[in-house]
This record gives structure tokens, C-alpha cells and sequence, in this order.
């Protein structure tokens, strides 16, 4: 596995263009109590800069908002289609479930496919995201399953490619792996960066994990839905293919309940794909259309890595005033933008709401 260095100099005093900029204000009564800084960039299908706040040049990890670019090569180069994958297999591979049972035997099937089995799973296990199974698995003493990882369908998926490869399945997690190669390879093509500037470290589930630019995040969601001409045919497949499994299937990238990433594709009614990434990062490609021809790629970061009342106020604003989102598609996330804060005996006493304003270039 690649050497990891911890430097004396954090990324946050590289930063290019600016300090972080507050993206939410959490209210409380009167007074804003808390301010979650961050940043953010909007990039088109050309590469363009619409909108920006704070430093996009900010560098983070791209966390799980890369899954579906760890999953291009899987169907790219074949392996979905040698294991017949459906969408819905695809669409998990691509997501960070919540563990319930319709995610659980999605993964296994992935894994009967392939002929292998759970212990293969290098993802290791973790509480599900979804409460009830978590209640369920205490209620009866069992303990978490690899399966039930947020992380499993990518896994199955890229043991998958393991397989086809004919590399050693048992490090597919390693940097040096063929699998982890042909990732990287992705990574760099679709945000414009050389495998040799990317910062690798490891990711909650034990692969490697990529440092970039928070503008070049946004440019490799914008390729995603609308991928650059000079791409070879299989990579535009994939992509092709990639999209439309998430839009068909957004619970198999969240989960049927409490969901940003699934409500807000439902939301965008095919119009958009979005996928979160741990500490506070959250990225979301929209497809070409009338506002946005050559399409758009949206990536943030919340400075304190806040994942749960800071980054959805923060994306659904965004996306509003990115003429994206229209108030006919706001209805269903209305608990994710303003998220109300709540006492002890349940009364609404303040919000946690979006406090910026985009200046928009080139929109039409």
C-alpha cells in the first residue's frame, strides 16, 4: 500500500482562493447561534467555472461521492456484463445504502454471481445507516455484517472486476491492485488530474481514496451525465449506463428512509444525479438541458465536515438558484432545507438554513 504522511502544512493553508465562506446559519430564536462554513463550485460539461465560493481550488478527499467513478471500470471494462449485473446492481455498486434488507440481498446476489461470498467482502462491517435494522440487530444480539456496509455493493462490484481481470481477489483493496489502478486511471481522466497529483489515502471501508480540488469534483460530475467527446466508446456507455441505474433506482444509493441523496434524485425527477461523501463533501452531476446544455457538475465542502444539518440546506439552495431545482420540486425536501432544530420535547425553536449568494457566469 502507498506510504501515508501526515505534513506539518494542512491543505487548509494551501488554500488559493480564499477562506471558507458561511454556506449555513443555524438560527435559534432571535440570534444565529452557529455557522458552518465551506466551499463550493459549479462547473459545466466544457470545464467552465459557473459558480464558486470560497476556494473550489480547496483540496479534500472525494470520499463516497466517487463511487460511480469507481464503478466506470467495472462496466467499461466488461465485468458487469460478464456477471449479467442488472441496473439495480449497478445503481448499488454506486451508492452508500443503508444497510436494509433489499440492499443486503442486492450485494449477495452481486456476490452469487461472481461465486464468491461475504468473507471476500474487505469492506469491514459497521452499524447500518438505517435506524430499524439497527434497532432489529440489537433487539436480537447480532452483530453488523459486512454485507450490510454502506460500502458492500461497490466492493462486490469491484471484486467483480477483480475477477474478470484475472487478478488476485483477495488485495482487490490495495493501491497497487489492477482494480485500484483502473480507478485512479478514471479519477484522473474525468477531473482533469494526473494520477500523480491525486492525494491517496484510505477510505472508511479500506480502499483507496482520492484528494482533489473541490472544482475538479464538480467537473467529473458534470462529465459523468454529459461525458467529454474525446472519451473512448465503452467509458461513454458506462457512463450512459451508470446514470441511468442511479435515477432508476435512487433507494439502492441511500436507502427508503431519511435519505438526501435519494430524495433528491426523485426530486429532480431524471433530471440529476447527486451522491454524498463523508465529512461534510457532497457532489451532483445534472444532466444536459435548456438551462445547462453541456451540463453541470456541483461539488461542496462543509469546512467542519458536518454531515447532517449543514450540507443539505447548503445543496438544495444551490441547486435552486442554479434554476435546477423549481418550487413544484421542493415540496419533497422540505426536511432538508431549512432542517429544523428541535427541544427536547420536540418543539420547533430554530432552523439550520442556507446564507449565501451565487453569482452566476454563462447561465442561460
Amino acid at each position: 500500500m502507498k506510504q501515508l504522511r501526515c505534513s506539518s502544512m494542512s491543505n487548509q493553508s494551501e488554500l488559493l482562493n480564499g477562506a471558507p465562506v458561511p454556506l449555513v446559519e443555524v438560527w435559534r430564536g432571535p440570534i444565529v447561534e452557529s455557522v458552518h462554513r465551506g466551499h463550493l463550485a459549479a462547473v459545466d460539461g466544457s470545464g467552465k467555472t459557473v459558480a464558486e465560493l470560497g476556494s473550489p481550488e480547496m483540496v479534500t478527499y472525494f470520499r463516497s461521492s466517487s463511487k460511480a467513478f469507481q464503478t466506470i471500470p467495472v462496466v467499461a471494462l466488461g465485468a458487469a456484463d460478464a456477471y449479467g449485473f442488472t441496473e439495480k446492481e449497478i445503481a448499488l455498486a454506486c451508492g452508500s445504502h443503508s444497510g436494509e434488507p433489499m440492499h443486503v440481498e442486492t450485494a449477495q446476489g452481486m456476490l452469487d454471481k461472481i461465486g464468491l461470498n461475504e468473507n471476500d467482502l474487505k469492506c469491514g462491517a459497521h452499524e447500518p445507516f438505517s435506524v430499524e435494522v439497527t434497532r432489529e440487530l440489537i433487539r436480537t444480539g447480532q452483530e453488523p455484517r459486512p454485507l450490510q456496509n454502506n460500502c458492500s455493493g461497490k466492493h462486490a462490484a469491484m471484486l467483480a472486476l477483480a475477477k474478470h481481470l484475472g487478478a488476485p481477489t483477495a488485495s482487490y483493496y490495495e493501491w497497487e491492485h489492477p482494480v485500484q489502478q483502473a480507478v485512479a486511471k478514471v479519477v484522473s481522466q474525468f477531473c482533469n488530474l494526473p494520477i500523480d497529483r491525486l492525494k491517496i489515502g484510505i477510505d472508511g471501508c479500506g480502499v483507496p481514496v482520492f484528494g482533489l480540488p473541490v472544482r475538479l469534483m464538480a467537473l467529473g460530475y458534470a462529465r459523468l451525465v454529459a461525458p467529454d467527446e474525446r472519451f473512448e466508446a465503452a467509458t461513454h456507455d458506462a457512463c450512459r449506463r451508470i446514470v441511468s441505474a442511479m435515477i432508476k433506482f435512487p433507494e439502492m444509493i441511500g436507502g427508503s428512509k431519511d435519505r438526501l441523496d435519494t430524495e433528491l434524485i426523485k426530486a429532480g425527477k431524471g433530471r440529476l444525479v447527486s451522491k454524498i461523501g463523508a465529512e461534510g463533501v457532497y457532489t451532483v452531476g445534472v444532466l444536459p438541458c435548456a438551462e445547462w446544455p453541456k451540463g453541470l457538475g456541483l461539488a461542496l465542502k462543509i469546512d467542519d465536515g458536518d454531515d447532517r444539518r449543514a450540507r443539505p440546506p447548503a445543496v438544495i439552495e444551490a441547486l435552486k438558484q442554479l434554476n435546477v431545482l423549481a418550487n413544484d420540486d421542493l415540496a419533497g425536501l422540505s426536511e432538508y432545507a431549512p432542517i429544523p432544530i428541535t427541544n427536547r420535547r420536540g418543539e420547533h425553536v430554530g432552523e439550520a438554513r442556507a446564507t449565501f449568494h451565487l453569482n452566476i457566469h454563462g447561465q442561460r
